[in-house]
């Protein structure tokens, strides 16, 4: 059986967007940390992971851009999910017993108008959504509460006290599937590539140029400081297109004509969107 690795506990939306992308045939299989999931890939102990990279409210993943130029993986494929967020405790618990609330870092972010207007609730980042579900029902925390999905709170017996606490319903977060061996995508597709371009006026201009003068769209771009070189950067680009269309070929080899460092990270489908 295929294995398929992602952060997080059962109940995670790293877990949902692993099953609903390779469906009930692979095996699923939690990892501690992001880097965790890389690992499992890059040294054979699961065939794929799928990392979450970029949120519609709270931006980009950073640890895991940095963590796509340290691993050798392909991104083969993305899947989109609209994140619900709910506030879960033990069963029987009432809001006026709850003094603290668990949640990952970027849940408590994309819920903080909500839990600004409860200023007397301890805020509490944890590891995961999932994993802070878990540590609820575990501990049997009758003063505490945790912010995931409705699939965690099925999967460790919590009950709802509250649904939909993200401060935008339009919640979506974008999740990358990395595998070892690249994909060959049929069109329409999307390539992610890494470049960086020499300190020089305009360097950034010109790298930009390649993809307009050909007339590819760019889908996003972001920056990562250059690890071991202060003020420097990388860029991590998205654009329509694959490598195997002549134009987009072109600006690859054009821009690896000017940039100091240039790396294919990907070519694969658009994902789907998952309400």
């Amino acid at each position: 059986m295929h294995i398929v690795a992602f952060q997080g506990e059962i109940g995670a939306y790293s877990e949902r967007a692993a099953r609903e992308f390779f469906g009930a045939t692979w095996q699923v299989t939690p990892c501690r940390t992001f880097r965790d999931a890389f690992v499992a890939v890059h040294e054979g102990q699961a065939h794929a992971a799928i990392i979450p990279i970029e949120n519609s409210l709270a931006g980009s993943v950073h640890q895991n851009y940095d963590l796509l130029l340290q691993y050798h993986l392909h991104i083969t494929g993305e899947i989109i999910l609209r994140i619900s967020h709910h506030v879960m405790a033990l069963p029987g618990v009432q809001w006026e017993q709850v003094r603290r609330v668990y949640s990952h870092p970027q849940a408590l972010e994309q819920c903080r108008e909500f839990l600004e207007q409860r200023p007397e609730l301890e805020i509490i980042p944890a590891y995961d959504t999932a994993g802070s579900a878990k540590l609820v029902a575990e501990n049997n925390w009758r003063e505490a509460a945790a912010i995931a999905s409705a699939q965690a709170a099925e999967h460790y017996g919590l009950a709802i006290l509250q649904r939909g606490v993200e401060s935008n319903h339009k919640n979506y977060t974008r999740f990358l599937v990395l595998e070892k061996a690249a994909a060959a995508p049929a069109a329409p597709g999307k390539t992610s590539i890494v470049f960086s371009t020499p300190h020089t006026p305009g360097a950034l201009f010109k790298a930009l140029a390649v993809f307009a003068l050909r007339d590819i769209n760019l889908l996003k771009i972001a920056s990562r400081p250059l690890h071991g070189s202060p003020w420097h950067y990388l860029f991590y680009l998205d654009f329509e297109g694959t490598p195997n269309e002549s134009r987009c070929e072109k600006a690859l080899a054009h821009l690896g004509e000017i940039s100091e460092l240039l790396r294919v990270l990907g070519a694969y489908e658009k994902g789907r969107v998952l309400e």
